[in-house]
């Protein structure tokens, strides 16, 4: 019998620097993707697929981060006398309930394999998600469920560990985690290998780890004690490899789309898949959009 998967860990230490001057002083990961930050779209997705307990590891600047996931007594306060009862109830849904978040810090940037690391006393000896939050997914079929739904399905289905991926061109695959492919299921497979950021021309596949994850607790340990790896950091990749010689790990074929929110490109078209997705502004946001479109 498997674990529930109850408790998830969200790195968000990074600097951003990508976005700036953006985020000199608004972290990364609170850029709204139309009304939301862009952590909250990932909050969401985990607490969708049943995660009870949200891990954040932070940096420095990032106090907004916990401020957002607690009570704005003012805020709240002044909804209500103003009689704004759809936007006080959309505030209080978005929160966690009391006790279910945690924050620790990564005192240095010195990888993402070390931030997961650092929440290991909050995870404790059950296996957990990780969920970049970089990474936006959208569900499509008729149940749309989202990326780490699907992943807690195969977690349950195989036990072990669980990688979502996706595939690129083949000559992008020297700027990602890479996974060889073993046996495969359909919409799961057996992974058989790892390398991070693989020479060009030598990756086993196209197929990259896309920032979701489902892993066993024993990679605490590995991670505390393995050699920094590509980039002089820490890597979780590293980590997963060491584990699967004594574990399994099946990877998922994302039934959806992933927006890396971390790209300019990727933000802008998250906000314009989630702008279309909404049924408030869909309607004139498409009549805006078409002028856009004519007049570039």
């Amino acid at each position: 019998m498997t674990n529930k998967i109850r408790k998830a860990i969200f790195p968000v230490a990074g600097l951003g620097t990508r976005f700036l001057p953006a985020t000199k002083c608004i972290p990364k990961e609170m850029l709204t993707v139309v009304d939301a930050p862009v952590l909250q779209h990932v909050v969401d997705e985990a607490r969708e697929a049943g995660i009870e307990h949200f891990i954040f590891v932070t940096g420095r600047n990032k106090a907004v981060i916990e401020d957002y996931f607690d009570i704005a007594y003012e805020l709240e306060d002044t909804l209500k006398k103003r009689g704004k009862t759809k936007e006080l109830e959309a505030l209080i849904e978005q929160l966690p309930e009391a006790g279910a978040t945690s924050f620790t810090r990564q005192q240095a940037p010195l990888g993402l394999g070390h931030a997961i690391w650092c929440a290991r006393d909050l995870i404790g000896d059950e296996p957990f998600a990780v969920l970049l939050p970089d990474m936006v997914t959208m569900g499509s079929g008729k149940q749309k469920t989202r990326c780490l739904s699907q992943c807690i399905h195969a977690y349950e289905t195989h036990g072990g560990n669980v990688i979502a991926v996706e595939e690129v061109p083949v000559d992008e695959t020297h700027k990602y985690g890479i996974v060889s492919v073993g046996a495969d299921h359909g919409a799961t497979f057996e992974i058989t290998g790892m390398v991070e950021k693989p020479p060009q021309g030598t990756a086993p596949s196209n197929l990259i780890i896309s920032g979701r994850y489902v892993l066993s607790p024993e990679i605490f340990d590995i991670l505390g004690s393995i050699e920094k790896g590509a980039g002089g950091e820490i890597q979780l990749t590293d980590g997963m490899k060491a584990l699967s010689d004594s574990q399994s790990f099946h990877g998922v074929r994302f039934d959806g789309t992933t927006y890396d929110c971390g790209s300019k490109l990727g933000f802008l078209s998250a906000n314009v898949a989630f702008a279309l997705a909404n049924k408030e502004i869909a309607t004139e946001f498409k009549r805006e959009l078409k002028k856009l479109l004519q007049d570039a």
